[in-house]
C-alpha cells in the first residue's frame, strides 16, 4: 500500500499491514506483490548458425517489498496498474533477453546445456528487472523445438553415436574381459603353481626335521637302553661279587672252625696222653662216653 496527500510526503509504502488514512486529503493505492509465473515462449528465433528454433521457459517474478529502494522504484513505475500488467511487461522484457541469447548460441548449446542457457538468461533478465523494481525468482528452461526437424535429425546423428560407441565399447569390453580372463586364468595357474611348490618345499622341510628327529629320538633311545644294559650288568656283576664275597666269608668261617675243631681234638688228646694209667678215681659216664666214640670231621 502507498499512502499520499496531506502529511505524506514523500508518500508512506508499506508492505503488509495497517494504516489510518483521512478521507479527501489522503490518497491510498495498492500494488500486488504476488509472485507472478510467467510463460515465455519465443517462436522461430535464429540461432547463431541460422536455424530457427522456438524455446519456451517458465519464470517466476516478484516486486520486492522488503527492500525500500527497489519498492519505491516498482512504486514509480507500476502505480495504478493492474497485475496482468506488470506481468505482461515483465514478460515482455524476459522474451527480448531470451530471444537476444538464443541468438548467439546454437541449438547444439542449447538442447545439450540447458542449466547454461537458463542461467545466462536468469542473469541478464536479472539485471534488467532489476531497475524495475521486479526480482527474478526464478527461470527454467522447458522446452525446444524446431518445423526443420533439425533437432529429430540431430537426435539421430547422436542416436547413431550412441549406438557406435555401444558397440565398440560393447566390442572392447568383450576384448578386455577376453584378455582380463585370460590373465586372471594365467594368475590362477601361476598361484596354483607357486602353491603347489609351496607345499612340496613344505612337505621336504617337515620330511627333513621329522627324519631328524626320529634320529636323534632313535640314538637317545638307543643310549639309554645300552646304558640300562650297563647298568644291569654293572648290577649283576656287583651282585655276583657280593655273593662270592660271602662265600669266601663263609668259607673262611669253616675253615676257622675246622682249625679251631682240629686243635681243640688234639689238645683232648694229648691230655688223654698225659693221664696217669694207675689212677683209680671213677671217672665221669660221659668221659667214658667222650673216649669210645669215634669222632670224625668232614671238610667240604
Amino acid at each position: 500500500m502507498v499512502v499520499s496527500g496531506f502529511g505524506r510526503s514523500p508518500p508512506l509504502m508499506i508492505a503488509g499491514g495497517r494504516v489510518f488514512v483521512f478521507p479527501c486529503i489522503q490518497k491510498i493505492q495498492r500494488i500486488t506483490l504476488n509472485t507472478l509465473t510467467l510463460n515465455v515462449k519465443s517462436d522461430k528465433v535464429y540461432t547463431r548458425h541460422g536455424v530457427p528454433i522456438s524455446v519456451t521457459g517458465i519464470a517466476q517474478v516478484k516486486i520486492q517489498g522488503q527492500n525500500k529502494e527497489m519498492l519505491a522504484t516498482a512504486c514509480q513505475m507500476f502505480m495504478g496498474k493492474s497485475e496482468s500488467e506488470i506481468a505482461q511487461i515483465a514478460l515482455e522484457t524476459l522474451e527480448g533477453h531470451q530471444r537476444a541469447i538464443i541468438a548467439h548460441l546454437t541449438v547444439e548449446e542449447i538442447y545439450q546445456d540447458r542449466k547454461k542457457f537458463s542461467e545466462q538468461v536468469f542473469k541478464v533478465a536479472s539485471s534488467d528487472l532489476v531497475n524495475m523494481g521486479i526480482g527474478v525468482v526464478s527461470y527454467t528452461l522447458k522446452d525446444v523445438h524446431d518445423d526443420q526437424d533439425y533437432l529429430q535429425s540431430l537426435g539421430k546423428a547422436r542416436t547413431a553415436q550412441v549406438q557406435r560407441d555401444a558397440r565398440i565399447g560393447e566390442a572392447q569390453y568383450k576384448r578386455d574381459a577376453v584378455m582380463k580372463e585370460a590373465h586372471a586364468m594365467q594368475e590362477k595357474v601361476s598361484a596354483q603353481y607357486k602353491n603347489e611348490i609351496e607345499m612340496a618345499k613344505a612337505q621336504r622341510d617337515f620330511e627333513l626335521k621329522k627324519a631328524a628327529y626320529d634320529y636323534e629320538v632313535n640314538t637317545k633311545k638307543a643310549e639309554s637302553e645300552m646304558a640300562y644294559q650297563l647298568q644291569v650288568a654293572k648290577t649283576k656283576q656287583r651282585i655276583e661279587e657280593e655273593k662270592m664275597q660271602v662265600q669266601v666269608v663263609e668259607r673262611s668261617q669253616q675253615i676257622t672252625l675246622q682249625e679251631q675243631e682240629i686243635i681243640r681234638k688234639e689238645k683232648d688228646r694229648w691230655s688223654r696222653r698225659q693221664r696217669p694209667l694207675s689212677s683209680t678215681k671213677m671217672e665221669p659216664w660221659w668221659t667214658c662216653c667222650w673216649r669210645t666214640c669215634h669222632w670224625s670231621v668232614c671238610f667240604p
